[in-house]
C-alpha cells in the first residue's frame, strides 16, 4: 500500500472510531429533548444510552470471532453500513422504545468501529512506531467525547435532536465506500475458530436481564413486580451458567482464566469503576446544568469542551511516562485522585453555580480520565502471554462498557431513592413553626394577593409554588449524592493499586479503546 492509501486508510478507520465515541455521548444533552418530544420519562430516556452500552458489552468480547470467521473487511463495513442505516432509524423514531431499540443495534455495528479500528492502526505502523500509532489513536479517541457533548447541544438547540443521528449517514458512507476500496484483508490469518455460541447466549441473556432489573426495579417496587423477580433469577443463572461455561469450553468467547494474573483481575475492576464514573458523570452533568441550572444545551456542551483538550495533551503526557518505565499504577492513582476531587467538587455546588466553576471541575474529569486509558490497558495485558493479549484487552474493554450500562442504572436508581428522602426532610420543614418557610409562603401569598387574586387563591397558588420549589431542592440535592456516591466507589477501589504497586518491566503501550 502507497503513501496516499495509508493516510487515506489511516484518516478513515480513525474517523469512523471517532464517529462511533461521538455516539456515546452527544446523546447526553439532548436527554431532555427526547424525554418531553417522546413523551417518556427521563428514566426510560436513559435508556438510549444504556441498550448502546449493553451491545457493546456484548459486541466487543466477540470482535476476533467474528472477524476470523466473517473475515475482517466484511465484518468492518458490515458494522459500519449497520452502524450507519440504525443512525437513520434512531432520527425516525416515533416513540422512546423504537428508539431504544434501534441504538441498541447501532451499538453492535459501533462495537467494530472501535476494536477492529485500533487493530488497522497498528498495522499501518512498524514495529519501531508503535507508541506513534498509540499517540494517533489515543488522540483520535479523545476526539469523539470531547466534541460529542458540545456538537449535540449545537444540533439540539439550533436544529432538532433526530440531527444528531442524522449526521453519521454521510459520515458513515463514506467510511464504507473508503473500506471497500483500501481495507484488505490481514496478511497473517489464524482460520476459522468454532464460535461460542452458548457463551454469547448466556452472556447476552444474562447481561440484559441483569439490566433491565437495574433499570425498572426501582419505578416497578422491585420484587413486588413478578417480571422482575423472573429476571433476577434469570440473570443470576445465566450469569452463573456463563461463568462455568466458559471455564469448561475450548474456545469461550471470554477467556476467563487469564483471570489468573493479578494485573489484568485489577485492571478489570478499576476499568469497571472508570466505566461507571466516566458515563454516569456524562450522563448527570448534563441533566443537572440544565433541568435544574437552567442552562441551554450549548452551554451545556461547551462545559465540556476545556477539559476535553487539555486531557489530550495529558493523555500524551501519560504515554511518555510509561515508556520512560513509570509504573502505570502510579498513573492511575492519581487520575483516580482527579475524578474523586471532580465529583466531591461537584457535590459541593449550589443553586448559584456558575457555568465556569462546573467547568473547571470538569477539568479535573477530563484529566482524570486521560490519566486511565493508556495506563489502565497497560496495566490489564502487562503479565499476560503475547497470545492472551487480545482476549485480556477485549475483557477490559468489555468491563468499561459493564461498568457505564450498570453505573447509569444503579444511579437512576439511587437518585429516585434520595429525592424521596431529600422530599421527605424539605416538607417536614415547612411548619408554622419554622420562621423561613412561614416567611416565604407569606411572601408568595402577598405577591399573588397584588396581582389580583383572591387571598384564597393566592394562598393556594403560593403552595403550588412552595411544592414546586421543594420538588426542585430535592432533586438538586439527590443529584448532588449521586456525585458523591460515584466518588466513593473511587475512593474504596484505591487500595487494590497496592497490588499491582511492585510489578516487572511493562509490556508495549497497548490503547485501552482497542482490541490489539
Amino acid at each position: 500500500m502507497n503513501g496516499l492509501k495509508r493516510i487515506m486508510l489511516l484518516i478513515t478507520v480513525i474517523a469512523a472510531a471517532i464517529m462511533e465515541l461521538i455516539d456515546t455521548s452527544i446523546v447526553n444533552v439532548a436527554l431532555n429533548y427526547m424525554s418531553g418530544n417522546l413523551g417518556a420519562t427521563l428514566e426510560d430516556t436513559s435508556w438510549v444510552i444504556t441498550s448502546y452500552a449493553i451491545a457493546n458489552v456484548i459486541i466487543i468480547p466477540m470482535t476476533s470471532f467474528l472477524t476470523t470467521n466473517l473475515g475482517r473487511r466484511n465484518y468492518y463495513i458490515g458494522s459500519i453500513i449497520l452502524f450507519t442505516f440504525c443512525s437513520f432509524m434512531c432520527g425516525n423514531a416515533t416513540n422512546i422504545w423504537e428508539l431504544v431499540g434501534f441504538r441498541f443495534f447501532q451499538g453492535l455495528g459501533g462495537g467494530a468501529l472501535l476494536s477492529v479500528s485500533a487493530v488497522v492502526v497498528y498495522e499501518l505502523f512498524p514495529k519501531e512506531k508503535q507508541a506513534t500509532a498509540a499517540a494517533l489513536f489515543g488522540i483520535g479517541i479523545f476526539i469523539g467525547p470531547t466534541i460529542g457533548p458540545t456538537l449535540g447541544g449545537f444540533i439540539t438547540e439550533n436544529f432538532s435532536w433526530p440531527w444528531i443521528f442524522y449526521i453519521n449517514i454521510p459520515l458513515g458512507i463514506a467510511a464504507a465506500v473508503s473500506c471497500y476500496f483500501l481495507l484488505m484483508e490481514p496478511i497473517i490469518s489464524t482460520g476459522k475458530r468454532k464460535i461460542d455460541w452458548l457463551g454469547i447466549a448466556l452472556l447476552a441473556i444474562g447481561v440484559g436481564a441483569l439490566q433491565t432489573v437495574l433499570e425498572r426495579g426501582e419505578t416497578d417496587d422491585w420484587f413486588d413486580a413478578g417480571y422482575i423477580i423472573f429476571l433476577t433469577v434469570l440473570a443470576v443463572v445465566s450469569l452463573t451458567s456463563f461463568i462455568l461455561w466458559e471455564l469448561k469450553v475450548d474456545n469461550p468467547v471470554v477467556n476467563l482464566r487469564i483471570l489468573k494474573s493479578r494485573s489484568l483481575s485489577v485492571a478489570a475492576i478499576l476499568t469497571f469503576i472508570t466505566g461507571i464514573g466516566m458515563y454516569t458523570s456524562i450522563y448527570l452533568t448534563p441533566v443537572v446544568a440544565q433541568r435544574i441550572l437552567g442552562f441551554t444545551p450549548t452551554q451545556t456542551g461547551l462545559m465540556l469542551l476545556p477539559g476535553s483538550i487539555l486531557a489530550v495533551l495529558a493523555l500524551v503526557a501519560s504515554g511518555k511516562l510509561l515508556q520512560k518505565g513509570v509504573s502505570p499504577a502510579l498513573i492511575i492513582f492519581f487520575g483516580f485522585l482527579s475524578f474523586i476531587y471532580f465529583n466531591y467538587s461537584m457535590f459541593g455546588i449550589n443553586l448559584d453555580s456558575s457555568a465556569a466553576s462546573i467547568t473547571g471541575n470538569l477539568i479535573f474529569r477530563a484529566l482524570g480520565m486521560a490519566l486511565l486509558t493508556v495506563p489502565l490497558g497497560t496495566l490489564a495485558v502487562s503479565s499476560l502471554e503475547a497470545k492472551d493479549i487480545p482476549q485480556g484487552t477485549a475483557f477490559n474493554n468489555m468491563m468499561r462498557q459493564l461498568g457505564g450500562s450498570f453505573g447509569i442504572s444503579i444511579i437512576n436508581t439511587y437518585i429516585a431513592r434520595r429525592v424521596a428522602a431529600h422530599r421527605t426532610d424539605l416538607i417536614s420543614n415547612i411548619n408554622p413553626y419554622n420562621e423561613a418557610a412561614v416567611s416565604r409562603i407569606n411572601a408568595y401569598t402577598n405577591a399573588f394577593h397584588q396581582k389580583g387574586h383572591t387571598w384564597n387563591d393566592s394562598k393556594q397558588q403560593a403552595m403550588m409554588l412552595m411544592e414546586k420549589v421543594v420538588v426542585k431542592q430535592s432533586s438538586f440535592a439527590s443529584y448532588l449524592d449521586g456525585y458523591f456516591l460515584i466518588g466513593l466507589f473511587f475512593v474504596i477501589v484505591i487500595p487494590l493499586l497496592i497490588l499491582v504497586a511492585k510489578r516487572d518491566k511493562t509490556k508495549p503501550v497497548v490503547v485501552a479503546g482497542g482490541d490489539h
